[in-house]
Order: C-alpha cells, then sequence, then structure tokens
C-alpha cells in the first residue's frame, strides 16, 4: 500500500502560481512513476504533468511552458510548480503513483484560477 498526502492547492488570480506538493509513504519501490492528474467540473481527469522513476518527464500540451514537475526520489516527494496560471487550470489536482499495474491516488487539492 501507498499514501499520497498532498498540499498547496489555493485561489489564485490569472497569471499567478502556485506550487504543489506530494509525499508518498508506506511500500515505495522502484521505479516507478509520480505525477499530477486534474479534474475540472463535468469533465474527466486527465493528466497534467508525471515524471518517472529517472527523471524523464511528460506533460499535457495545454500545460506545457507553464507547468514544471519535479521529484526527489530519496524523500518519495513530487512537486507541481504552476506559473501562467489560467482559469481553464481550475480543478482538483490529484498526485498519483504508479509502479506497474498498480496506481494510487491522493485526496486531492482544490486549485481555483479566478479574478
Amino acid at each position: 500500500q501507498v499514501q499520497l498526502v498532498e498540499s498547496g492547492g489555493g485561489l489564485v488570480q490569472p497569471g499567478g502560481s502556485l506550487r504543489l506538493s506530494c509525499t508518498a509513504s508506506g511500500i515505495i519501490s522502484s521505479p516507478n512513476a509520480m505525477g499530477w492528474y486534474r479534474q475540472a467540473p463535468g469533465k474527466q481527469r486527465e493528466l497534467a504533468a508525471a515524471v518517472n522513476h529517472f527523471g524523464g518527464t511528460n506533460y499535457a500540451d495545454s500545460v506545457k511552458g507553464r507547468f514544471t514537475i519535479s521529484r526527489d526520489t530519496a524523500r518519495n516527494t513530487v512537486d507541481l510548480q504552476m506559473n501562467s496560471l489560467k482559469p481553464e487550470d481550475t480543478a482538483i489536482y490529484y498526485c498519483n503513483y504508479r509502479r506497474f499495474t498498480s496506481s494510487y491516488w491522493g485526496q486531492g487539492t482544490q486549485v481555483t484560477v479566478s479574478a
């Protein structure tokens, strides 16, 4: 079992920045991948950004150039730096840990971008 605890969501104005953090605990094995997904009201959950155990990253086209994902494999943490936020970035952001066919989710943190 893997537990994920997220922090860092909140309300920000368009053009602002937020940083999300996630810490994994439990049975952590490598290699694995960690990432951030988001779900806006009435929409399906989608990948925002992910990073594998070797540092390879993957971003949704809609966040490229604005979001940066980083991880510390020794501390089992993954962060998402979000800059130039737009109203369409408003969603619940979920941390994810994935290893082979196993996938675990955090409880989610709300990000609201509004003037």
